[in-house]
């Protein structure tokens, strides 16, 4: 798909990107499709699609999240890489950890990093509560067995720091009631063009 495309598909989400954003994208995508063809990354096969809900909520959420000043971020369940990698892209001086448990899954997370040349980003291919670290921001995005993995990225939040939550509107009571002390929950944010998926984000006391 040309970058000009990927471009006007994602002004919903995250406005006028930098030319290169959608470069990479591109880039991103078609290794995606590739891979996607003999492994299960996703279930979204239509490219448009894959830019719309997958590169699309993921800037989205980059741009109610992240700043200009350098910080940590851990994606937990990375899967394909959302929403990590395209935050990555967003915010290219964050460093980041992809955490994937599926050895697949992790091996075409590291080929992504090598094809889009990033720096600052790795891969641990492993459970969060093996990783041994907190970040900054630790964001969490269409994982199976939603609360105990929300318990295992809360604990690998830094005092201070932040938890992205990527889901649909009616997992947002579930995480409010299992994290409440220590945690100040900002309102939930609808997703552009999707019906019931919201960007939640909780501050972590210090």
């Amino acid at each position: 798909m040309e970058s000009t495309r990927i471009a006007d598909l994602l002004k919903p989400f995250a406005g006028d990107l930098p030319e290169e954003v959608p470069k990479q994208l591109g880039l991103y995508l078609e290794l995606l499709l590739r891979w996607n063809a003999r492994t299960n990354l996703t279930s979204v096969r239509e490219p448009e699609q894959i830019v719309n809900r997958h590169f699309g909520e993921s800037l989205f959420a980059a741009r109610l999240l992240l700043s200009d000043k350098p910080f940590t971020l851990a994606d937990v369940g990375s899967g394909a890489g959302f929403p990590g990698v395209p935050m990555k892209l967003w915010a290219p001086q964050t460093n980041i950890t992809l955490i994937e448990s599926q050895n697949k899954k992790a091996t075409f997370l590291r080929e992504l990093i090598r094809t889009l040349r990033l720096q600052g980003a790795e891969v641990f291919c492993g459970r969060g509560e093996q990783w041994g670290h907190t970040a900054d921001v630790v964001t969490l995005r269409a994982v199976e067995k939603f609360e105990g993995v929300l318990t295992t990225a809360a604990g690998l939040v830094a005092p201070g720091g932040r938890l992205c939550l990527l889901i649909g509107s009616g997992q947002l009571a579930i995480a409010q009631e299992m994290l409440k002390s220590g945690w100040n929950w900002r309102d939930p944010v609808a997703i552009p063009r999707s019906a019931e998926r919201v960007v939640v984000i909780a501050d972590k006391s210090q």
